[in-house]
């Protein structure tokens, strides 16, 4: 039974890092990992016209959080920014060649 709990706790324990590991540190350097991949994703967006429309706004609030050193935040809106990045392409390719009902024609 000991060992059962033993067992549990350490895969547990492990699992805990693994998904700590994958998120950046509240740090200037997280921020600026964050901010650089934010960036990218909205710059594809922009390649395909699918730039979401609060997504420089967002990123702005996030530099000003920076800024104040409140990395959580910070990090929190670059992250936002590159969901909407990654988002806005997809929309923006699965949107391509697409015409109005023919109602509408």
């Amino acid at each position: 039974m000991k060992l059962n709990t033993i067992i549990s706790a350490t895969f547990l324990s492990l699992a805990l890092l693994a998904g700590c590991a994958t998120t950046p540190m509240a740090t200037a350097d997280g921020y600026k990992e964050a901010e650089a991949a934010a960036k990218a994703s909205m710059k594809k967006a922009a390649s395909v016209g699918g730039t979401w429309r609060d997504s420089g706004k967002i990123l702005k609030k996030a530099a000003k959080a920076a800024k104040k050193k409140d990395y959580v935040k910070a990090i929190k809106l670059a992250n936002q920014v590159q969901r909407q990045g990654e988002l806005g392409y997809t929309q923006s390719m699965n949107e391509k060649g697409a015409q109005p009902p023919s109602y509408l024609r």
